[in-house]
């Protein structure tokens, strides 16, 4: 089974000769239009890498084959037909919502220890599994300023990484996205765009942070 393979920033990679990388790839190019690799082996990923943009990304399969769906990365026959792939162990995720107010204060991204106590929670469920990758997704309400929003909801995911790395996760295994506030869960039920307690109340779902962790057991 691969490893997950680790980020690295695009223009550190450019003082040393590998090619630019349009933002639709989503893995570290060279100028032979190959994936440029560690020693290790791992394929360099780029700040564009998602899970879905990997299955996009012609170089998926070959970087990042257990993370994308089974008949993405299938053979195919002659008639371009998938064929039957030899049965193993297929990494399966386990999604966790955590609500944005038991990891940190209103508007803060600065860990409660309420926040901290569920995060060892997920420790110890990593722990028990061949890990893969954990994906934190930090989200907002919509009161603010989208800009705004978008930073906080990063400064989110961010924390909670820099969390499990200090548990002992290994850093190149968690993935952190912010959505800000355009996935909202609360829809239309929420009156209203003032400010008031009962807004802030009615929007608590909406501030979240998705952790899903992935892995074999």
């Amino acid at each position: 089974m691969n490893l997950v393979k680790k980020s690295i920033a695009v223009a550190l990679l450019a003082g040393i000769g590998f090619a630019a990388v349009a933002q639709e790839r989503v893995y570290v190019i060279d100028q032979r239009d190959a994936v440029a690799t560690s020693g290790f082996g791992l394929c360099w990923r780029t700040g564009y890498w998602t899970p879905a943009a990997a299955a996009a990304d012609k170089a998926g399969c070959q970087c990042d084959k257990d993370l994308l769906p089974k008949e993405a990365c299938a053979p195919k026959d002659a008639a371009g037909a998938a064929t039957p792939a030899v049965a193993g162990p297929k990494p399966t995720g386990e999604k966790i919502t955590v609500a944005a107010d038991a990891l940190f204060d209103f508007n803060k991204a600065v860990l409660r220890p309420e926040g901290k106590a569920k995060l060892d929670e997920l420790v110890a469920k990593a722990a028990a599994i061949k890990l893969e990758v954990i994906l934190a997704v930090g989200h907002t309400d919509r009161i603010g300023g989208a800009a705004y929003n978008q930073k906080l909801s990063e400064k989110r995911a961010a924390a909670v990484k820099e969390y499990l790395v200090a548990k002992g996760i290994e850093a190149n295994r968690v993935y952190t996205e912010g959505k800000g506030k355009t996935q909202p869960v609360t829809g239309d039920t929420c009156k209203g765009n003032a400010k008031t307690k009962a807004l802030i109340d009615c929007l608590q779902p909406d501030r979240r942070v998705d952790i899903e962790v992935i892995g074999t057991k």
